[in-house]
């Protein structure tokens, strides 16, 4: 059994973070992941991915991206910067190792993998706040002659040239992928199954998120009240486009839903300008014909699911209270179990001003509570 202060399950970003902030804190620790390499969601994700939250706020701590590096990194830019941040913070997790189960053990946490145990007065656990692909069920779908494939699997639009192709979805990975497949030859259209908010990603050449920081010790209802006429503007009406508008602004969206607004990077205009139809939710399928919940139907050549990932997998390792789940909901300045037996998470609450930005936030604070306690 290896004994270290602090476990960290997971070197994906929020892996990564909190193990540069423990290194430059000068606490030991252990970083385990499942797969064989750090940030593998990013070097899986389809090749046209960009961050949608600008460089200035996606960085860890202690190491900003380079000047070169354009204001929104593409998905292998972002990859070459945490291999960069690993390397000079001297991180080597121990790969291919899965956490089975993690449990309190008088005064240290028993955590089981695939590859032995391990004992530690800290756990972090850097798992994401999404990670497990949510299952494709459509009426029907077995009929379907073409490809039906969930977001996480999609690629590279190339193999979609010439094919009607339906993406079910409106957050921020269905809508480029929409445009991925427009800009390589592919008729892309939108499955919108509920209402939404949509943002610019600038305004007047700023980041939207940016501008966000300057509201966030707002009540977020004020803040959506105060920018609504700005967004109403940039963005227009909505609802002639075929969309609904949720009843309360992305800011109260984020508080209320954990979900993200669309950061709008030019699918709006693709619509517009008719090169992207937005359909009703699906009610079933029959062969390549979709028919959909408001009685239209259509046929297409493949299917895009970006619907998105369940939450869970922190609850399937932790043998602990399940209110202790209660506090992910809520930046970690608010959570009521902050630290509580060593346990902590790093990573979960979705930020009005970014993840990535957050994750960093969630690290030096983690950081320093073990720092504290040590």
């Amino acid at each position: 059994m290896q004994e270290t202060n602090t476990l960290i399950v997971g070197a994906s970003v929020a892996g990564l973070a909190s193990a540069g902030c423990l290194s430059r804190a000068g606490i030991d620790f252990i970083i385990i992941e499942k797969h064989p390499d750090v940030v593998m969601p990013w070097r899986n994700h389809y090749e046209r991915l960009h961050l949608h939250t600008n460089k200035k706020l996606s960085h860890l701590p202690y190491k900003k991206f380079l000047s070169q590096i354009p204001v929104y990194p593409s998905r292998l830019q972002v990859v070459e910067y945490m291999d960069s941040y690993r390397k000079d913070f001297g991180i080597e997790p121990i790969f291919n190792t899965e956490a089975k189960s993690i449990c309190r053990e008088a005064d240290y946490w028993i955590t089981e993998t695939s590859a032995g145990k391990f004992k530690s007065k800290n756990v972090i656990m850097a798992t994401g706040a999404y990670g497990l692909p949510r299952k494709i069920d459509f009426k029907g779908m077995e009929s379907f002659p073409g490809k039906i494939l969930h977001s996480s699997q999609f690629k590279t639009a190339h193999e979609f040239k010439n094919q009607k192709v339906l993406v079910v979805g409106f957050g921020n990975s269905a809508c480029e992928i929409a445009i991925n497949l427009y800009e390589q030859g592919a008729s892309p259209a939108l499955s919108v199954r509920s209402a939404v908010n949509v943002l610019p990603r600038d305004i007047l050449g700023i980041p939207v998120l940016q501008l966000g920081l300057l509201m966030s010790n707002l009540p977020p209802r004020i803040a959506d009240k105060m920018n609504a006429p700005l967004i109403r503007l940039l963005t227009g009406d909505i609802r002639k486009l075929g969309l609904r508008k949720l009843p309360y602004g992305p800011l109260e969206q984020m508080q209320k839903d954990q979900s993200v607004p669309l950061l709008d990077i030019g699918t709006l205009k693709l619509i517009r300008e008719g090169h992207c139809v937005v359909y009703d939710d699906i009610d079933r399928i029959e062969n390549k014909t979709v028919f959909f919940k408001d009685g239209k139907k259509e046929e297409f050549d493949a299917i895009v699911a970006a619907i998105g990932f369940n939450k869970g997998y922190e609850q399937d390792l932790l043998q602990v209270d399940k209110s202790r789940f209660e506090d992910l909901c809520v930046c970690v300045d608010k959570q009521k179990y902050f630290g509580k037996d060593g346990l902590y998470f790093c990573g979960f609450f979705v930020s009005p001003t970014g993840q990535i930005r957050e994750i960093g936030l969630d690290a030096q604070k983690i950081a320093k509570a073990i720092a504290k306690n040590t």
